[in-house]
């Protein structure tokens, strides 16, 4: 807990004057950032191609309580309440877009290359790509072009991806990416005709020789749909959430382009909004002109039989008698075209409802045909509306969506209810015409009375009579048809259109580009530097040792940069040796100048040095005369024997389990006053045998004989062998290694430990690197403990030997010989 505190309190206090050394160590770093970012924004800014934001406001009227000069002429009120989301979504949708391109010139597009930028010549091309839309054009495919003197050009292809176009049809038809290779000159004018292309390239008033003459130009044939995934990036937004009016705008490289789009867009939306207002009406007059084109034929003949009767038999008039039949007659004729003629809508609404089930965009609406059932209107009304919701829902939804799947399920229930009510009134109709042809017979049984031309007269003026009624009642509901389109307006208004006046680039902004470069610049050194230290979660320095444990450290071991592990013993006047002497001296405080001294060696886990540093402890003792023992006491993984090239076939194990004798594990060492005992072949059972008293006899019999034993544990993070050696040993070594120990593995067993109150605990730093840049273990180790040896590329020069190679007959020579 108390350690704990103590880290909490470092942690809040901040030396600002170590921070800033800290970055300032890397002052180049933050200049070279700096300036790699101010070169990256400059050419950012140079050769990016600037973007312009485009935009035009439409307002989607609300108000339906004006006049409406359909409802005036029977045709009912055809205005809906329109949503301003549907509206938004109507103006967003691929059908409107791809109309809008289609009524632009955008099927080639010109571009031209100069300094590593490409820009489009919208309406700037000093060219024009002619063609015949009849004959399929190869789409993507780059066309590169150069003019040349002579009224002449240069023309070659360019790309992977081509298909082959109809623009006629608007529809792709093959793959031909590899198919098309066109390379030569011509000239302007000339036809240019191959399998799979057919055009003609002129010059046009655009064209400045000084400034396109051998210029890098290029064109390419646009299919509609890469166009409308071109433009679809336009947003619709209304300008607040009181107002219906939306603001449309589109950012775009060319203004000129985005403009003409945007307005084009606009303006085909109204037309669709009108065209929508007047479908009912063209549907009426398509429906009556299929109705005129049989009766005129029937009307025209009639005309001819009553004229040429008339002239045959010299009969102009009925008397008055016949007159009165004849008056009646017509009356009931009238009534009867009339009957017809609704009992024919019946049977085509029929027939339609039947044949069209996905709309009913073609429908001819009962009023307009003089019908005013009102169950009739009803039904036909809601199965519109139906139809309208369906078709806005699908803006936002797939088919298989609940609510589309509740549409169609309303849509089938309406229709049902609305075919049963047609032939009801079908049924009746029919019935209607039934008794006006019994009244028709009783008439016709008094004309049989009248003379024989009246008869004749009669009945042939009863035939035209019946015609021209049903085509003078088809033409008057034309007539009014065709006023209700003339007086339809749209019901949505343009406010403003794009223009590209006094427009400024929205991309790129080059005053926050360079802002936002030099921060940066200095961002990422600090987020280097700081990150590197918060991500790392190894001992570097001094402070990480000291926030988490308050026992004292007896010394540092530099970097080993020799091939062997026993590197004092080959190498006595090394810097490394040096260490250890320091180590050494140090140590002798501890065991209180003891002449006789245990020292335990152990670490957090492996390979931290542990072993290396018992190696090399021992034969700096044993260079300073002392007769010394080394014991291997990792029982699990013995490996010292290697080192120094002995045999591991008797050791300690052997020894504890009654199998040798204490003469019999001893080893001698190449290195004079040092001895080893091996761990010997590993037993089972590796704690029981240390906690055995055949280990204090032992380790009692090798103080009798030894100055220093120095011994050589398995890691305590692994194992708890280390703590049951501690009662031996005088001195405690624990081996750190600077980043690689892990600083929570070290923490919390370097807390038990002190909980433990084990006396003469000490830390030991292995592998320190020594250089200029370093801080912390660079200067700190050693401090306070007999050898404050300075940082630096120099580090002892002049005192050590470093780079000498070992003598003729060194450690490693002796070892063979022996051996």
């Amino acid at each position: 807990m108390e350690n704990y505190i103590k880290e909490m309190n470092q942690e809040e206090s901040i030396d600002f004057k170590q921070l800033f050394f800290k970055f300032y160590r890397y002052w180049y770093f933050f200049i070279i950032t700096i300036f790699i970012a101010m070169i990256i924004a400059f050419l950012f800014n140079k050769y990016t191609e600037p973007v312009y934001k485009v935009s035009t406001t439409v307002m989607v009227k609300d108000d339906k309580t004006g006049f409406d000069p359909q409802a005036l002429l029977g045709l009912g009120n055809l205005k809906s309440n329109q949503n301003l989301e549907n509206e938004i979504g109507v103006l967003k949708s691929r059908s409107l877009v791809n109309r809008a391109i289609r009524a632009l010139d955008f099927r080639v597009s010109y571009y031209m290359e100069d300094n590593f930028i490409t820009r489009e010549l919208y309406t700037q091309s000093p060219f024009t790509v002619v063609f015949d839309t009849a004959f399929p054009q190869p789409a993507g495919l780059r066309f590169n072009l150069k003019i040349l003197p002579e009224n002449q050009f240069s023309l070659s292809t360019e790309g992977e991806a081509a298909f082959l176009y109809s623009f006629a049809k608007n529809q792709q038809l093959e793959d031909i990416s590899k198919q098309v290779t066109i390379s030569g000159t011509f000239g302007f004018g000339q036809e240019i005709k191959g399998r799979y292309h057919n055009f003609k390239v002129v010059l046009n008033p655009n064209y400045v020789p000084k400034e396109h003459m051998g210029k890098n130009m290029f064109f390419v044939f646009n299919k509609t749909e890469d166009l409308a995934r071109q433009f679809m990036g336009y947003t619709i937004e209304p300008i607040n959430r009181e107002a219906s009016i939306v603001e449309i705008s589109l950012r775009s490289n060319n203004m000129h382009k985005a403009a003409d789009f945007l307005n084009m867009l606009t303006t085909t939306y109204l037309q669709r909004s009108l065209e929508k207002k007047n479908q009912i009406a063209t549907n009426t007059i398509n429906f009556i002109d299929d109705q005129l084109l049989g009766i005129s034929d029937s009307l025209q003949m009639a005309e001819m039989n009553l004229q040429q009767f008339r002239t045959t038999n010299e009969v102009m008039n009925l008397d008055f008698q016949s007159q009165q039949v004849f008056t009646m007659m017509r009356d009931l004729e009238e009534r009867k075209a009339e009957l017809i003629v609704k009992n024919e809508y019946y049977l085509y609404l029929q027939n339609y409802l039947r044949n069209n089930e996905d709309n009913i965009d073609g429908l001819t609406v009962p009023s307009s045909m003089g019908i005013d059932d009102p169950v009739l209107a009803t039904l036909i009304n809601e199965l519109t509306r139906l139809y309208a919701e369906r078709g806005e829902a699908l803006l936002t939804a797939r088919e298989k969506n609940p609510i589309i799947a509740s549409f169609d399920d309303r849509i089938r229930v309406n229709k049902k209810t609305l075919e049963e009510n047609i032939k009801n009134i079908v049924n009746t109709s029919n019935i209607a015409i039934r008794d006006i042809n019994n009244r028709i017979n009783q008439l016709s049984s008094r004309i049989n009375r009248l003379p024989s031309t009246q008869r004749a007269l009669f009945g042939i003026e009863r035939k035209f009579k019946l015609n021209d009624a049903i085509y003078t009642f088809l033409l008057e509901k034309r007539s009014e048809a065709q006023i209700t389109r003339a007086s339809n307006m749209p019901d949505n208004e343009v406010i403003d259109e794009a223009t590209v006046d006094q427009l400024q680039p929205v991309f790129p902004k080059k005053t926050l580009n360079y802002t936002i470069a030099f921060l940066l610049g200095l961002v990422f050194p600090v987020i280097y530097v700081l990150g590197k230290d918060y991500f790392n979660d190894k001992l570097i320095d001094k402070k990480d040792l000291e926030s988490l444990t308050s026992l004292p450290m007896i010394g540092h071991v530099i970097h080993n940069s020799k091939d062997s592990q026993i590197v004092v013993a080959e190498y006595p006047k090394s810097s490394i040796s040096e260490s250890f002497r320091s180590i050494r001296t140090n140590l002798s405080y501890y065991a209180q100048n003891k002449e006789k001294q245990v020292i335990l060696i152990t670490s957090t886990m492996v390979s931290e040095g542990k072993t290396f540093t018992a190696i090399n402890l021992a034969s700096i003792f044993a260079l300073y005369g002392k007769k010394t023992l080394l014991m291997g006491y990792d029982l699990r993984k013995p490996k010292i024997y290697q080192d120094f090239g002995l045999s591991n076939t008797e050791g300690i194990s052997s020894f504890l389990i009654n199998r040798s004798d204490l003469q019999g594990i001893i080893q001698k060492s190449p290195l004079d006053n040092l001895d080893i005992v091996m761990a010997g072949p590993v037993p089972p059972n590796p704690a029981e045998l240390i906690a055995s008293d055949r280990n204090d006899e032992l380790i009692d019999g090798l103080k009798e004989i030894y100055d220093f034993i120095i011994i050589d544990t398995p890691p305590v993070g692994l194992v708890t062998d280390a703590f049951l050696l501690m009662k031996y040993a005088d001195v405690k070594v624990f081996v750190v290694r600077q980043n690689y120990t892990n600083k929570k593995v070290f923490g919390s067993i370097i807390a038990d430990i002190e909980s433990r109150n084990i006396p003469n605990m000490t830390i030991l730093v292995n592998d320190v690197k020594m250089d200029k840049n370093s801080y912390g273990y660079g200067y700190g180790y050693g401090y306070g403990y007999g050898y404050g040896y300075g940082y630096g590329s120099g580090y002892g020069y002049g005192y050590y030997t470093d780079d000498q190679e070992p003598e003729e007959e060194g450690l490693v020579d002796k070892m063979f010989r022996k051996s």
